[in-house]
């Protein structure tokens, strides 16, 4: 009963974040009316899908942790983190990627528009987030700090070189350092920056700002170590996306090098590490205790 209650506290406080982080996105495209309408269609398409927003709560619950409210400075850097993730998954969607036309339960944004409209979509997406942190984060060296950070994250030395990493390491036999290597760069670096760019909003030190890294990294692979369990065991209704890609495509997947319940000892030990990381933190990282139980067992 203890582990439901938990759960449902998560449950409840990642709705009421996700909330917050949808409206910041529409308030983020209302304040831009000179966008081309058809481009403008295309983005709020794909930021209106129905995701979980983890990445903005994030954000928002690490700025809670240090300023006891969710300021202005967060809303920026949520939405930012946001409009970076989404551009991802357009990307990542298209033919010459991942080449799936299922995405967060919708078509994808080139099977619902066309491949070039998509392509632009994830530009204009990824550029907006920079706009975003440089006019709407109040303090100079708060935006500075959020901009780095999230270009450090996302950018040839993060997120996209751990995408070309992974297009590159297909139909290879690989091993698990390269596997982790590909999983910090693609997916858990955006965690560790949304962390770390809600501690900055907080007025955070720069040590808990770089525990908060540090939980962020290890938050973000134990993630993607449940998204390749759950690619395997998971429906295309479950997931919102096409379950089993990762075996069509020949990727590298923990489950594939670790065997399924080696995987799922690997997501064990992440929970335990990220944990860890927030030693000295009291209650107030609570939230971010709860969020590392969860996300090893999440079954979408």
């Amino acid at each position: 009963m203890e582990g439901e209650r938990v759960e449902s506290r998560l449950q409840e406080s990642l709705v009421a974040k996700a909330a917050v982080v949808n409206r910041c996105l529409e308030e983020v495209m209302a304040n831009r009316p000179r966008i081309r309408k058809s481009l403008g269609e295309a983005m709020r398409y794909t930021l209106s899908s129905p995701g979980k927003r983890i990445r903005g709560a994030l954000v928002l619950w690490c700025c809670e942790m240090f300023a006891g409210v969710v300021n202005e400075d967060a809303k920026a850097a949520a939405s930012a983190v946001e409009l970076v993730h989404t551009y991802s998954l357009v990307h990542d969607d298209l033919p010459a990627m991942d080449d799936d036309d299922l995405r967060r339960g919708r078509a994808s944004c080139h099977k619902e528009f066309d491949e070039a409209t998509a392509i632009l979509t994830g530009d204009a997406l990824l550029t907006l987030a920079f706009e975003v942190l440089a006019e709407d984060v109040g303090r100079a060296l708060a935006a500075v700090r959020m901009i780095k950070t999230l270009a450090n994250v996302c950018g040839a030395e993060g997120m996209i070189g751990g995408q070309m990493a992974d297009m590159e390491s297909a139909n290879t036999a690989g091993t698990e350092a390269l596997l982790r290597e590909i999983h910090v760069n693609k997916t858990a670096r955006m965690f560790a920056g949304a962390a770390a760019m809600g501690a900055i909003a907080g007025g955070a030190d720069d040590e808990a700002v770089g525990k908060l890294l540090e939980y962020g990294l290890k938050l973000g692979l134990c993630f993607q170590v449940s998204d390749d369990i759950l690619d395997v065991s998971g429906t295309s209704e479950e997931l919102g996306k096409t379950a089993g890609k990762d075996a069509q495509q020949g990727k590298m997947t923990y489950p594939k090098l670790l065997g399924m319940e080696g995987a799922k000892k690997r997501a064990k030990e992440l929970t335990s590490e990220a944990v860890a990381a927030l030693e000295g933190f009291g209650e107030e990282a609570s939230i971010l205790r709860e969020l590392a139980e969860t996300l090893k067992e999440r079954s979408r």
